[in-house]
C-alpha cells in the first residue's frame, strides 16, 4: 500500500476544544514565538556584529540560536493557524516537511549541544591548547558536521524509514504535530499514522 495515495491529509490533535481557547492559544503561541524569534534574533545579530563575540563558544551559539530559530518556525505556525481557522489539517507532504525540519534542527542542536560541551572541556581542562584544538577552521568543520548528521543521520533517515512503512490507523494523529513517536508498550511497533 503506498502512502501518498492511501492518505492525503492527517488530522493532528487539537490544542482545545472551544472556540475562545483556540483564539487564547493563538494569542499565547504568537507571543511565545514572538519572544522567541526576537531573543533568537537579537543572539545572532550581536554576535555578527561585536567582533569582541568571534570566539568559538559564541560561534557555536549562534548555529544553536539558529537550530532554534528553524524549529520554532517549523511547527508553531501550523499551530497558530489550526488555532485560529478551527481546523486539524496537515497535508501528507507537509507532514513529511513538518516531521523532516522538526528531527533536522533538534538532531543539529543535539550535536551542537555535545560540540559546546567538548568547547567547555577544552577551555577549562586544557587551556594552553584551547586555540590549537579549536580553531577557526576546527570550530567551521564541527559546525558542519552538526548540520551534516542533523540532515543525513536524524531526518533524512529517520524521515524516510517512517514513511516508507505502511500506515496503518486511520489519518488521525495523537499529538500536536508530526514527530516520530516511540511507545514503550509495544516492542514490536510499526509506525502508523497516529504514530507519527
Amino acid at each position: 500500500m503506498a502512502n501518498s495515495s492511501s492518505i492525503s491529509h492527517f488530522l493532528l490533535l487539537p490544542l482545545a476544544d472551544t472556540r475562545q481557547l483556540q483564539l487564547l492559544n493563538f494569542c499565547l503561541f504568537l507571543g511565545i514565538s514572538l519572544t522567541a524569534l526576537l531573543a533568537n534574533g537579537l543572539i545572532i545579530s550581536a554576535i555578527a556584529c561585536s567582533h569582541l563575540l568571534h570566539t568559538p563558544m559564541f560561534f557555536f551559539l549562534l548555529n544553536l540560536a539558529l537550530t532554534d530559530l528553524g524549529s520554532i518556525c517549523t511547527t508553531v505556525p501550523k499551530a497558530m493557524h489550526n488555532s485560529l481557522w478551527n481546523t486539524r489539517n496537515i497535508s501528507y507532504i507537509g507532514c513529511v516537511a513538518q516531521l523532516f525540519l522538526v528531527v533536522f534542527f533538534l538532531g543539529s542542536e543535539l550535536a551542537l549541544l555535545t560540540i559546546m560541551c567538548y568547547d567547555r572541556y577544552v577551555s577549562i581542562c586544557k587551556p594552553l591548547h584551547y586555540g590549537t584544538l579549536l580553531g577557526s577552521r576546527a570550530c567551521a568543520h564541527m559546525a558542519a558536521a552538526a548540520w551534516a548528521s542533523g540532515f543525513l543521520y536524524y531526518s533524512l533517515l529517520h524521515t524516510a524509514n517512517t514513511f516508507s512503512l505502511p500506515l496503518c490507523q486511520g489519518n488521525a494523529l495523537s499529538q500536536f504535530f508530526c514527530e516520530i513517536h516511540t511507545s514503550s508498550s509495544s516492542p514490536a511497533h510499526t509506525p502508523s499514522s497516529g504514530n507519527l
